[in-house]
C-alpha cells in the first residue's frame, strides 16, 4: 500500500493508512448512513456533527456511508479498533466495538477537511473523502486528560466543550478534579455547605503565588448533581470515561472552611478558615478522626451513584488524591499523637497511608477501585506497625526477586507525576499504574521561553518535547510494563482563569500528546517530528474550525500574553528530561 498519510495529516496517525486509487468518495444531500446493530452512538454523533457542518441529513439507509461491528476487527484490532475503506461508491467503517466505530468516525471526520470541524456548513463546500484504507487501534486502554476545576471553575458548557476536544483526539478518560484548597465544585446533597461555604473565594490571586496582583471580586461556581449526570453521559456518548477526584487528606482547606469539625482544632481556630484565595500547599489538612471518615463515606457514597460503574473499562476507579499532605498540624496535635499511637503506626507517614487504605479498602467492598498520586505509595506496608515494616515499604524489588509489600488496597493504582519513579515502585508491587510525570506532560508548564508567554510556570516544554515522551520506563520487564494501563496529561488552572486560557496551555501539546498515548511511535529519539509538524500545519485548520486558542507557531498573540504578570520559570533542562 502506497503511504499517503501525509496527504492525509491524520493526527494522531493512524497503524496502517493506504490509497484505493485515484479520486473520491463525495457526500452530498442524497448520500445515506446506513447503521448496523451496535452502532447507535456512532450514528448519531456523525448526523449531530457532519451533518451540522455539511447541511446533509444523512438519512437512514444504503448508499453511503455504513456503519457496523465485527468480530475480525475486535479480534484483529480490539475493542477501539477500526477499518475504514472509502471508496468512489461508499464508506465502510467497521468497528471492533461501538468505541472503536467511534475513534473511526473521528478519523473520517478528519478526512473530511477542516470544514466538517464547524457547527454549520460553509457556502460552496465540497465534501470529499480520498478512497483510502485505513487500519488502527490504540497503543493504551488509558489515554487521559485531567482538568482541575478547583481553582479555576470551568463552567458546564465549558466542561462538554472540553470533552469534545478530547474526543476529537481519540482522549478517552477524563479526569474532573473536583476538590482542593481553593474550591469544593460537586454538590453533596447531605453537606450543603460544602457549596454553599466551599464553592468560593473572596478573591484570587492574579500569576503565581509570589505575586502581589489580586483580583479582588468573588470567584466561585459548582456543578449540581444533574449537571454531573450530564456530563457523565455527554462523556459516554463520545466513549469517555469521567474519573472523578476528591482530595484527601490534603488539599481539603476548602471542605474544612465549611465544616470546622474535619480540621485539626486543637491545633488551630478552624472556625476562622475560609475558602483559601493563595496557590501552593495549604497546610490545614483533614482531621483523621472517625468523624471525617463517615463524613467522607457520606461524600463518596453519593459519588458513587453520580459516577456509576458500568461496562466502560475504567468506570470502576474513584481518585482519592492523597498529594502533598502536609504533615505539621498532624505533628504539633496531641489528638492526632494519640491517634497514631492507638493506631500502632510509626508516624505521620503512615498514617497517610492508614487513611488511603481505609478508603481503598471500603471502595473496594462496593465494586470500585482506588487511584491516587504517587504520595499513596508511602507510609509503610499494610501493616504499618514497625519501622521494619515501612523500610520495607519503600517500594523496590525486594530480596529474592519477589515483590515488596507496598501497602496498598488490592486493585490500587497510581498515578505517577513526580517523575517516573512512583509508577514503577506500584508496577513492580503489581499495582496498575498511569504516567503523568510532571516533567514530561504537565501542561500547565510554559511552552517556549520567550519574554511573552504568558505567566510562565516551570520548565519549557515544547510540542517535540511532548511529542518524545515515553510512557513506559525501560526500567520494567515487559511483565511490569503491563501493569502501564496508559497516560494522561494534566492541566493545573491557578493561572487559567476561562477555556481560554487552558486552550492556550493545552494545544497544540495535546495534539501531540495524543499522538504519544495513542498512536504505535517508535523509540523517542527516532521519532520523525518533522513530520508531525508537516501534519499539524493541517490541524491547525481543524483547531481554527474549531475555535481553538491555541498557542501559534510564531509565539502568544497579543491578546494571549499576560504583560506584568508574575511567574515562576525554572530554568535549565527539568529532570528526567
Amino acid at each position: 500500500m502506497t503511504d499517503v498519510t501525509d496527504v492525509m495529516a491524520l493526527i494522531p496517525a493512524p497503524r496502517h493508512v493506504g490509497a484505493c486509487g485515484e479520486g473520491f468518495f463525495e457526500l452530498g444531500p442524497d448520500t445515506r448512513l446506513a447503521a448496523g446493530a451496535g452502532t447507535e452512538r456512532t450514528a448519531r454523533w456523525l448526523r449531530g456533527t457532519i451533518g451540522a457542518a455539511t447541511g446533509f441529513p444523512l438519512a437512514p439507509g444504503d448508499g453511503g456511508i455504513r456503519l457496523s461491528v465485527h468480530p475480525t476487527v475486535t479480534r484483529d484490532l480490539g475493542e477501539e479498533g477500526y477499518r475504514l475503506a472509502v471508496t468512489p461508491d461508499a464508506v465502510h467503517l467497521v468497528g471492533g466495538g461501538p468505541a472503536g466505530l467511534f475513534w473511526g468516525a473521528q478519523t473520517l471526520r478528519q478526512l473530511l477537511g477542516p470544514g466538517a470541524h464547524r457547527r454549520a456548513p460553509l457556502p460552496g463546500g465540497q465534501w470529499r473523502l480520498p478512497l483510502t484504507h485505513i487500519q488502527d487501534s490504540p497503543r493504551f486502554p488509558w489515554r487521559g486528560v485531567m482538568l482541575d476545576v478547583s481553582r479555576h471553575f470551568m463552567p458546564k458548557d465549558g466542561v462538554l466543550r472540553h470533552l469534545d476536544l478530547m474526543a476529537a483526539h481519540k482522549l478517552n478518560v477524563f479526569h474532573f478534579h473536583l476538590t482542593d484548597d481553593q474550591g469544593w465544585r460537586i454538590e453533596i446533597k447531605r453537606y450543603p455547605k460544602l457549596t454553599e461555604v466551599g464553592s468560593w473565594r473572596a478573591r484570587t490571586k492574579f500569576g503565581h503565588r509570589a505575586s502581589q496582583r489580586w483580583e479582588e471580586k468573588p470567584h466561585g461556581g459548582f456543578y449540581t448533581q444533574d449537571d454531573i449526570r450530564e456530563i457523565v453521559a455527554y462523556a459516554a456518548e463520545r466513549h469517555i470515561t469521567v474519573v472523578p477526584e476528591i482530595d484527601i487528606p490534603g488539599h481539603s482547606q476548602a471542605a474544612i472552611a465549611a465544616y470546622p469539625e474535619l480540621g485539626n482544632s486543637d491545633v488551630i481556630d478552624t472556625t476562622s478558615l475560609t475558602v483559601w484565595d493563595d496557590w501552593g500547599v495549604s497546610k490545614n489538612v483533614l482531621a483523621p478522626t472517625d468523624n471525617t471518615l463517615r463524613f467522607y463515606e457520606g461524600v463518596f457514597e453519593e459519588l458513587l451513584e453520580l459516577f456509576p460503574a458500568d461496562a466502560a473499562a475504567f468506570s470502576a476507579f474513584v481518585h482519592i488524591g492523597g498529594d502533598e499532605c502536609a504533615k505539621d498540624q498532624w505533628k504539633q496535635s496531641p489528638a492526632v499523637q494519640a491517634r497514631i499511637e492507638e493506631l500502632g503506626l510509626t508516624g505521620e507517614d503512615a498514617l497517610q497511608a492508614w487513611f488511603v487504605r481505609h478508603f481503598g479498602t471500603w471502595l473496594a467492598a462496593r465494586g470500585r477501585r482506588l487511584i491516587g498520586w504517587d504520595e499513596i505509595l508511602e507510609g509503610g506496608s499494610r501493616a504499618a506497625g514497625t519501622r521494619a515494616e515501612a523500610t520495607r515499604a519503600a517500594g523496590t524489588r525486594a530480596p529474592g526477586g519477589e515483590t515488596a509489600d507496598i501497602g496498598l488496597p488490592e486493585g490500587a493504582a497510581v498515578s505517577s507525576w513526580r517523575g517516573y519513579q512512583g509508577g514503577i515502585t506500584a508496577a513492580r508491587a503489581g499495582h496498575d499504574v498511569v504516567m503523568c510525570p510532571e516533567q514530561q506532560v504537565y501542561l500547565d508548564h510554559r511552552q517556549d521561553g520567550g519574554a511573552d508567554e504568558p505567566v510562565p510556570i516551570g520548565y519549557v516544554r515544547t510540542l517535540e518535547d511532548v511529542y518524545r515522551f515515553e510512557p513506559v520506563p525501560p526500567q520494567l520487564t515487559e511483565d511490569e510494563a503491563r501493569h502501564v494501563l496508559g497516560t494522561q496529561a494534566n492541566l493545573w488552572t491557578e493561572v487559567m482563569e476561562d477555556h481560554a486560557r487552558v486552550d492556550y496551555q493545552a494545544f497544540p501539546r495535546l495534539a501531540a500528546f495524543a499522538e504519544v498515548a495513542w498512536s504505535a511511535l517508535p523509540a523517542p529519539a527516532e521519532r520523525d517530528f518533522a513530520d508531525f509538524e508537516r501534519r499539524m500545519t493541517a490541524h491547525y485548520g481543524r483547531l481554527d474550525a474549531l475555535g481553538v486558542a491555541y498557542r501559534p507557531p510564531t509565539g502568544p498573540l497579543p491578546w494571549q500574553r499576560r504583560p506584568g504578570v508574575l511567574g515562576r520559570p525554572i530554568e535549565g533542562p527539568p529532570p528526567n528530561a
